[in-house]
């Protein structure tokens, strides 16, 4: 398929696409007699991957090593799931900090709303 349907069907920039190629997130492509760029059917899955990956947290990095692993059939289901409860670890902090930031904004809030009230702004 050209790079037109693959934008159409998962809904990312040709831009983008030939970037995950670039990046080796995308290696399944190949090349017709006028240059084009030819996308197998399974670039879908992997694009859908490469999204779904993200919107979890990983970089293009962690990615990219996890889905080389997954082509070489390197990775078994114990590294899968370290992989998994490393960036779960991560993921686990940034939320700690986020709580942290929520409840500083909302007592900012609270001050200030007090602060509306007491010059009769409210």
């Amino acid at each position: 398929m050209r790079i037109s349907e693959l934008e159409r069907r998962t809904g990312i920039t040709r831009d983008t696409l030939r970037y995950y190629e670039k990046q080796g997130l995308i290696r399944e492509v190949s090349r017709s007699g006028n240059n084009y760029r030819d996308y197998p059917e399974q670039a879908v899955a992997r694009v859908a991957m490469v999204r779904q990956l993200k919107s979890l947290g990983f970089s293009l990095n962690e990615i990219r090593e996890l889905l080389d692993a997954v082509r070489s059939d390197r990775i078994d289901c114990l590294q899968g799931a370290a992989v998994m409860a490393r960036k779960r670890t991560l993921v686990d902090a940034r939320i700690r900090e986020l709580k942290a930031v929520s409840k500083l904004l909302k007592q900012e809030q609270a001050r200030l709303e007090a602060s509306a009230r007491e010059h009769g702004l409210v």
